[in-house]
């Protein structure tokens, strides 16, 4: 049986120098962006409720049980 690929569609803020739309130590919902990515950014939804770009270095993925991206999907 083949593994289910895993789901990293948010991230765990660790850094937000000169950024005030970030809380450290929130979780944010990612969305791909394939050219952001290549320049070392990733796009995310702040806390002003839009997606902008931010340094990836800001950020760790992390892994989220099914119940739990709901709730955070739903609460945006």
């Amino acid at each position: 049986m083949a593994k289910p690929k895993e789901n990293y569609n948010f991230a765990l803020c660790i850094e937000n120098k000169d950024c005030e739309d970030l809380e450290k130590r929130k979780i944010y919902q990612m969305l791909p962006d394939e050219e952001a990515e290549k320049e070392g950014y990733i796009r995310v939804i702040d806390e002003s409720g839009e997606d902008y770009l931010y340094p990836r270095s800001y950020f760790i993925a992390v892994q989220l049980p099914r119940e739990a991206q709901e709730a955070l999907q739903l609460s945006k």
